[in-house]
């Protein structure tokens, strides 16, 4: 499938028209919209297959566990993970929020000596170093800086260039022979800018370090091989994927996942309980799905995950690189600022910007009333902004549903903004 002419039809919400207008959603970085054959997944399984899985005798359970793991072998290949039986790489959770705190808690309970000897890689404790960076997303700061404060960890940074980019080249000075956890963007959610991984991967690496990557803004938009970048964990979202939301991703190659302990405990993770002495832990992924599962989801996950590799990454690529070079065309609107690189190249769609001297609410306000969506405020990403000098911006993200023309109806709706404030 590459003639993208007919994609915008297959989602039914973009059909309606908002404050009189057709609407043009251009706010696919906070959530991706959904196409008819991922509701349909999500539809079909509650009317036909519905049942718990991994815990049931009868022939309902025993297709939803097969669908179940059918979608978790389709995201595994869309991200070049493993996924033959016992050698899985992919842990279902509740979002890429819940895979970054997982790993977060998981590294703590370590450093408390839980998990034996095989779990003392991801121990923490006083004079060890996390690193992070400017451009991080509250989701990979705040767990990483929580475990700092438990472990007494030291937490560092990268910095960033003027205009948004990841000093990757300052890897070999920022992270030393005491970092134990390199926990980074893989592209920012507000600049777009691509992290340049390989020097950091490398050093990471040279110095025993494990590195932790948030791939929610890259698994949606360019083609990802986890293998091939080398990286040891990486979290992401099904619904900036075009799938459903209430569910994630937690990617670990394999043999560090039978080393980390667990992180929630209950239902389904259990090998064998006692009363009188600790568990035994099932293997992974199990041990770390503790509960029930969001089985019709993941199910509609796997779906837009299929869907997205028949459309070709390439071409979702190309196709939304265009978009992007006229969107940068914001920054030459006249008081108009934009937030990060101000070409295409090593960027994607996600371009934030600031009007100047008019708040950032008032401009996304502006652009709905012609039926435009973007999205307003700082983005759960505080420092970058700080970065830039600035609380919030606004900021127009792409998706393979987006035009040209749609972009150009952005462009015209931003340069009536500060005529219609008189500024």
């Amino acid at each position: 499938m590459t003639d993208l002419s007919q994609i915008r039809s297959q989602f039914p919400i973009l059909g309606q028209q908002i404050h009189g207008h057709q609407l043009i959603y251009l706010d696919s970085a906070a959530t991706a919209q959904k196409p008819q054959c991922v509701i349909d997944a999500e539809s079909a399984f509650y009317s036909t297959i519905n049942a718990g899985v991994h815990r049931g005798a009868h022939e309902l359970a025993a297709r939803s566990t097969t669908a179940f793991e059918d979608a978790r072998a389709k995201v595994a290949r869309f991200v070049g993970a493993n996924y033959a039986d016992g050698e899985q790489e992919i842990v279902i959770t509740a979002g890429a929020t819940a895979s970054l705190n997982l790993l977060a808690t998981a590294f703590g309970n370590a450093s408390q000596g839980r998990g034996g000897s095989a779990a003392n890689r991801f121990a923490l404790k006083p004079g060890d170093e996390i690193v992070v960076s400017k451009a991080e997303h509250h989701s990979v700061l705040l767990p990483f800086q929580e475990l700092a404060a438990r472990t007494g960890a030291t937490l560092k940074r990268f910095d960033l260039s003027p205009d948004g980019r990841m000093l990757s080249d300052t890897a070999e000075e920022v992270i030393t022979d005491r970092a134990k956890i390199v926990a980074v963007t893989h592209i920012s959610n507000v600049t777009g800018a691509i992290t340049d991984l390989a020097p950091i991967v490398k050093r990471a690496h040279e110095v025993g370090a494990l590195v932790i990557l948030d791939a929610c803004q890259s698994v949606p938009h360019i083609k990802v091989d986890l293998h091939a970048l080398g990286v040891d964990f990486a979290v992401w979202s099904a619904h900036k994927m075009y799938g459903p939301t209430g569910v994630g991703f937690l990617y670990g190659r394999r043999e560090l996942l039978e080393a980390l302990p667990p992180a929630a405990f209950g239902g389904s993770m259990v090998e064998l309980a006692w009363m009188e002495r600790p568990a035994q832990y099932m293997d992974p992924p199990a041990r770390f799905e503790a509960g029930t599962q969001p089985v019709a989801q993941v199910v509609a996950a796997g779906v837009a995950a299929e869907w997205m590799l028949a459309i070709g990454m390439d071409t979702i690529e190309n196709h939304e690189r265009a978009i992007t070079e006229r969107l940068l065309r914001l920054g030459d609107i006249e008081g108009v600022r934009i937030l990060g690189p101000r070409t295409g190249v090593a960027r994607i769609g996600t371009v934030a910007f600031d009007v100047e001297g008019v708040h950032p609410h008032d401009v996304g306000q502006f652009v709905d009333a012609q039926g435009i969506a973007i999205r307003v405020g700082h983005h759960c990403a505080q420092p970058v902004h700080r970065h830039f000098g600035l609380f919030a911006s606004n900021r127009a993200s792409t998706g393979v549903y987006n035009t040209i023309n749609e972009a150009d109806r952005l462009i015209e709706a931003v340069g009536k903004v500060r005529p219609f404030f008189k500024v």
